[in-house]
């Protein structure tokens, strides 16, 4: 379907609406930075992050690549998709009413979004017909399970709202559409439902066209962040396979985008500054039920990144547990998380240990026969990855036989050659070079040499671009007259110091101006009373800009709030003149210093500014004089030159305030 152009009142309330923390930390892992958050830029790649976030502003930006917007923009850049796209996407995730501007579509529109509300409400009734039929005779079976087997007491059955699919084929299809009412083909939307032409189901559902998705199974409900119910997990209460079984994936559900009990574990994180994650629904309640709230489960996938950063939203030192079970199943779901969490992992963006509880058990098995201080201290003693990798790594190999040697030797330089911090790789060299000298400490230098000389090696083997700036070659290449050379180097050093003056008077005045409210007045009569103009493109762009929508919002009391926040709405209009002055919207730290003395900056930059002005007028007026003939033009000579020694006049005053008064940029 075509997307029609959609009502400004729905953008504006989208941008009121989505909050840049919450669409950011979804694709990027953040880190509280006093009011702000930074993290590693998606845009480019970099070590040391730089990408900025800020809460008050709903505003992104990164110091690095100067990539920068609103919640909008970051979708649209990042998913290459389009302005209304992305809006509608983000209404109907906040549920935003739409309307657009041709009233057919907002129609089609309008109802879908009303579909997925009903599904939202059919899963709500679906979830509270599966508790009460536990409690039922017909759930008595389902309900030992949980008492006598899991050791759940009532409370927390209640808690986590668990339920039971009844036997019959079709009881949950009869309740929500004969006696509810609900639409036959949002119940299949739902996953609640499956069409009888379904493999195996035409002899079992006696002629009715649908049949329950979920019979005879204890049921989970799975929530999104917000506690809205979107799927179901059920275990079979008998020999059926699988045992578990989840709903499929559908408008309002995506296993990897989905942690479960999340809605109920992010103070938990918050609170304890870590995430732990582990395999199954009931070692998840099992651990809240003996009050360690800071847990979650990863529906019976593997760990995706974006349910890592989902988790991580919550914790500051981005502090992330696996739990998975010590069996080869849980080993090899461990390291297939690690492999997606690495990236973050090597960079210093999560904090990522592993924990395999002994003997093999899961935290619901181990939780019987151990208390939650137990637990507690095998999450403080849990190992960070690279030690846990290391261990798997060597606990199966001799190293006294070549062989093994030679290819635990591989697997230590693949794990540590994506290691970027210099002091965590000379401690992990040393590390397995201890372990790779058996014992025996008159190796343990050689074997260090040797991992370095190996991962130095795999390096190198990977390449690397070198990059040499456009300024960098001669400017004066090809050039024979060596006078007429040196000259030609003065005058592009000028150019490019004046520039770079520019570049900096001109950008500090436009930062004082757009986060200093208190001082616009005082930099608009400044510039005027001094005459002066913005004279870099991209920043007379920017201060044309400022005077447009300063003339349409005259009578708005809250023009100083918004004025970033409209300027932000231009990228869409202009993107690549806000390219080049984007990084204004954002105070790094060294601008922030720079602006304390406020009152001095705005006259230390308006004088810089006119001190380059003058310079060119003076070279304009100097020029002119001398191609002009005194004996055929004496008045026009005479005006040259007393124009030029008028604007040299002024350079020498300029000179004395900016080192006298201000000091120099």
């Amino acid at each position: 379907m075509q997307i029609p152009r959609l009502h400004q009142d729905t953008i504006e309330e989208v941008k009121q609406r989505a909050d840049i923390v919450d669409i950011v930390s979804e694709r990027v892992v953040l880190r509280k930075r006093g009011k702000d958050f930074l993290g590693l830029c998606p845009f480019h790649n970099e070590k040391t992050p730089s990408f900025s976030v800020s809460p008050s502003k709903q505003m992104y930006y990164c110091f690095g690549c100067q990539a920068g917007g609103n919640a909008i923009k970051f979708m649209m850049e990042l998913d290459k998709r389009s302005f209304a796209e992305v809006v509608l996407d983000l209404a109907r995730r906040y549920q935003v009413p739409v309307q657009t501007l041709e009233p057919e579509q907002r129609q089609e529109l309008q109802r879908q979004i009303s579909e997925r509300k009903q599904v939202y409400e059919i899963l709500e009734v679906a979830s509270r017909f599966y508790q009460h039929a536990l409690w039922q005779p017909s759930g008595e079976a389902a309900l030992l399970y949980l008492q006598q087997q899991r050791k759940l007491t009532d409370e927390t059955i209640k808690h986590f709202e668990l339920g039971y699919a009844p036997v019959g084929w079709d009881i949950l299809y009869s309740y929500l559409v004969e006696d509810k009412r609900y639409p036959v083909q949002l119940l299949e939307k739902a996953g609640l439902i499956k069409p009888r032409s379904s493999k195996g189901a035409a002899s079992l559902t006696e002629g009715r066209g649908y049949y329950d998705a979920f019979r005879n199974r204890l049921m989970i409900p799975i929530y999104d962040v917000t506690g809205k119910v979107i799927a179901f997990g059920g275990r079979t209460l008998g020999d059926e396979q699988p045992k578990y079984l989840n709903s499929p994936e559908t408008e309002v559900f995506t296993k990897g985008r989905t942690l479960f009990g999340l809605h109920k574990a992010k103070e938990g994180i918050s609170q304890s500054d870590q995430a732990v994650v582990v395999e199954g629904y009931f070692d998840a309640i099992a651990l809240h039920a003996v009050g360690i709230n800071n847990v979650v489960a990863s529906l019976g996938t593997a760990l995706s990144i974006e349910q890592v950063r989902l988790a991580m939203r919550y914790s500051d030192s981005k502090q992330l547990i696996l739990n998975f079970d010590a069996d080869k199943a849980g080993t090899i779901a461990a390291e297939r998380a690690i492999g997606e969490v690495a990236e973050l992992a090597y960079k210093g963006e999560v904090q990522l240990k592993i924990l395999n509880i002994p003997d093999g058990k899961d935290a619901d098995e181990y939780l019987l026969t151990h208390t939650s201080e137990d637990y507690r201290k095998l999450l403080a003693d849990a190992p960070l990855w690279l030690d846990w990798q290391i261990d798997q790594i060597t606990k199966d190999a001799d190293l006294k036989v070549a062989t093994d040697y030679q290819k635990v030797c591989q697997q230590m330089v693949k794990l540590l050659k994506n290691i970027d911090n210099t002091d965590t790789l000379s401690y992990y060299v040393s590390f397995c070079a201890e372990i790779l000298s058996l014992g025996d400490t008159r190796l343990t230098p050689l074997r260090v040499e040797n991992l370095l000389t190996q991962i130095s090696a795999h390096n190198s083997q990977k390449g690397g671009v070198t990059y040499k700036s456009q300024n960098a070659a001669p400017l004066n290449r090809g050039w024979s007259n060596a006078q007429r050379e040196n000259n030609t180097g003065k005058a592009l050093n000028q150019i490019v110091r004046e520039q770079s003056l520019l570049e900096q008077a001109e950008g500090l005045l436009l930062l004082i101006y757009l986060h200093c409210p208190e001082y616009r007045k005082n930099i608009s009569e400044t510039l005027e009373t001094r005459d002066i103009q913005f004279s870099l493109s991209h920043h007379r762009f920017l201060w044309q800009q400022i005077i447009d929508i300063q003339l349409g919002n005259l009578s708005n009391t809250n023009y100083s709030a918004e004025l970033i926040s409209t300027l932000q709405d231009r990228y869409l209009e202009f993107p690549e003149e806000m390219q080049m002055i984007s990084h204004l919207f954002h105070l790094s730290e060294t601008d922030q210093k720079q602006i304390i003395r406020t009152p001095v900056q705005i006259l230390r930059a308006t004088l810089s500014m006119e001190r380059v002005l003058r310079e060119k007028r003076f070279r304009h007026f100097y020029e002119l004089w001398q191609k002009t003939d005194p004996e055929t033009e004496p008045e026009r000579y005479q005006s040259y030159y007393q124009a030029f020694m008028t604007e040299k006049q002024q350079l020498r005053e300029l000179d004395k305030q900016r080192c006298f008064n201000v000091g120099e940029f």
